[in-house]
């Protein structure tokens, strides 16, 4: 989210031309929007984090339901 965050930033100093950014290209930012769409598409699949998150959102719904269904036949 970050890394969206930092490029969307970018976009917005170098559309409004502020003092730093008034003399860098354009391709500087479209390569900032490139690394986001192959961190998010690519990399981040490639590690695995987006399962990670999902198994750990299913334990985490599945420990409640075991706590629930115990709690309630005691």
């Amino acid at each position: 989210m970050i890394l969206i965050f930092l490029t969307l930033s970018l976009a917005g100093l170098k559309f409004f031309a502020t003092d730093f950014m008034e003399n860098v290209s354009w391709w500087w930012v479209a390569g900032a929007f490139l690394i986001a769409l192959l961190w998010f598409e690519v990399f981040e699949r490639l590690l695995g984090f987006d399962k990670r998150l999902a198994h750990k959102q299913h334990e985490e719904l599945l420990q409640k339901r075991i706590k629930r269904i115990f709690k309630t036949k005691k």
